[in-house]
């Protein structure tokens, strides 16, 4: 009888183990982990695209013929616009006098930065008439931007397109989902 007693509250405690490591293992991965892996940064200067609802997006991102991306806009592109202060904006008067007079790039964090084996072209999409915020959140309605989370180990951003996503889409849209349509 001794022996039933001592099986029975074994597997209790071998049970009660297992529930007390699994939740720990899930607050860990859903919750601790998370802010362990990534770092919260803040952009260079509040970039606010409603005040700029004047423009297109095109007016300061440019695409290269291939459709592919040339990047956050140079501070010559700003220039064209705050070659002097506009307004009462902190974050305008930081643009002004910290890079436009001093002829320096804003370091901007930038939050979809694809690895160097990843080639994408904004193109086939366009003529698709795949709209932005498929893909990137609706900035036209950001006044301030949001923190960049910066993955310690990859340095990527949180926000980077992940190829399950991109997968995902082209299944959908019955899009090649062939390697080297991505992979150069």
């Amino acid at each position: 009888m001794k022996e039933e007693n001592k099986s029975a509250s074994g597997k209790v405690v071998g049970g009660v183990v297992f529930a007390v490591g699994f939740i720990g293992a899930l607050v860990f991965g859903w919750v601790i982990g998370p802010d362990l892996l990534y770092s919260q940064k803040a952009q260079p200067i509040n970039f606010s695209h409603v005040a700029h609802q004047d423009t297109t997006c095109e007016d300061c991102h440019a695409f290269r013929p291939d459709g592919t991306y040339v990047g956050i806009p140079k501070i010559d592109k700003c220039k064209e616009c705050h070659e002097s202060q506009m307004g009462q904006e902190k974050s305008e008067q930081i643009l002004v006098e910290e890079y436009i007079q001093k002829d320096r790039e804003v370091p901007w964090l930038v939050y979809a930065w694809q690895p160097d084996n990843v080639f994408f072209s904004h193109a086939p999409h366009q003529a698709k008439g795949v709209k932005c915020e498929s893909c990137h959140r609706p900035v036209t309605e950001e006044k301030v931007v949001p923190y960049f989370y910066e993955n310690r180990l990859t340095g990527y951003s949180k926000s980077t397109m992940k190829m399950v996503d991109c997968e995902k889409c082209h299944a959908e849209q019955n899009g090649s989902n062939n390697c080297e349509i991505c992979h150069k």
